[in-house]
């Protein structure tokens, strides 16, 4: 970036997204913004913007992972301490978008809590939305601000198509539901692969029986795609039907590692021979049990470059059409 653009443009980030955001300020070649989080003993928080962000282009960094009520509170603080600093326009960067499966009713007197977080992000004074792979497409419209959404198919894409090329035999793609038909295709059509689909049944909201396999895997190494592991209870129960098919190898990619409750332990005894996420949530010590399958793959040049673009006003869209999208 130029001299000029150095002086425009200020990246912060909260507590959940610092190796991120410090990731996305390498490929921009920026500074990271110059502010703090402090906890008081009450548990109340105070963000504090160190430097003049006047009439700036403000960019906050903050996935909305676990502890997910914090990290939201966190996020809507900075922006409201941006907005009294008079900062020119703030877009609030949110890798991982917490709520983002609470965006309906299905049943009576229950909340559509996706959009509610919309508003407080908007009330905050956000005035622009940056988000990666939302588990719904529609929770864009729950916005009275502008919403970029990118996802993370360029990143995974890339290394998809590594593994398919180093493999000595043929290789399939697998959705581990029929919800996850439509991603699974688009990946398989890009990579000149077949797909193959698992017809799961779920029985509750952390366990899933898999009932059924559409598609020949015997002898082939299959990928698998989903937009986020949370229990792992999916991946885990596809995986397993996936290799009693006759898989030879099986290497599943998301973009959101939630990872929680019993995912570690279901991750380790599926299975699966590499999981392969993106840093929209940090993995940390975490995910030390599972370190051996891991591969981390960063979203920081993609997020970098939508920042440029909307810095510039260039479109954002088109850079799902580009792949990485570099400058």
């Amino acid at each position: 970036m130029s001299a000029a653009d150095t002086n425009a443009i200020k990246i912060f980030h909260g507590r959940a997204s610092r190796d991120l955001c410090e990731r996305i300020c390498c490929y921009l070649d920026l500074p990271v913004g110059n502010g703090t989080t402090r906890m008081f003993p009450d548990g109340e928080l105070l963000v504090k913007v160190d430097e003049d962000v006047r009439g700036r282009d403000c960019y906050v960094v903050q996935s909305t992972h676990d502890p997910v009520n914090a990290h939201l509170m966190e996020l809507l603080i900075y922006i409201d301490t941006l907005k009294r600093a008079s900062a020119g326009q703030i877009t609030a960067v949110v890798p991982y978008f917490g709520y983002a499966r609470q965006d309906r009713k299905d049943e009576g007197r229950t909340p559509i809590t996706a959009k509610l977080v919309a508003n407080l992000i908007t009330a905050a004074g956000a005035n622009r939305v940056l988000a990666m792979d939302l588990h719904a497409a529609q929770i864009q419209g729950f916005f009275d601000i502008p919403v970029d959404h990118l996802n993370a198919a360029p990143v995974l894409f890339d290394y998809f198509s590594k593994l398919r090329d180093e493999s000595v035999g043929e290789v399939v793609m697998a959705s581990p539901d029929v919800g996850n038909v439509k991603m699974a295709a688009n990946f398989a059509n890009k990579l000149g692969i077949d797909i193959a689909i698992v017809d799961k049944r779920r029985k509750s909201g952390s366990d899933v029986d898999a009932a059924h396999l559409i598609g020949d895997v015997k002898g082939k190494d299959v990928f698998m795609v989903d937009d986020m592991i949370s229990t792992a209870g999916t991946v885990a129960n596809g995986a397993r039907m996936l290799k009693e098919h006759g898989a030879k190898t099986i290497t599943v990619g998301c973009t959101h590692p939630v990872l929680v409750g019993r995912a570690m332990e279901r991750i380790n005894e599926a299975p699966i021979d590499k999981l392969l996420v993106t840093d929209t949530i940090p993995d940390g010590e975490r995910c030390d049990g599972i370190r051996d399958k891991l591969v981390v793959l960063s979203v920081a040049d993609l997020i970098g470059e939508a920042i440029h673009r909307i810095h510039h006003n260039r479109s954002v869209s088109s850079l799902l059409q580009t792949g990485s999208g570099k400058r």
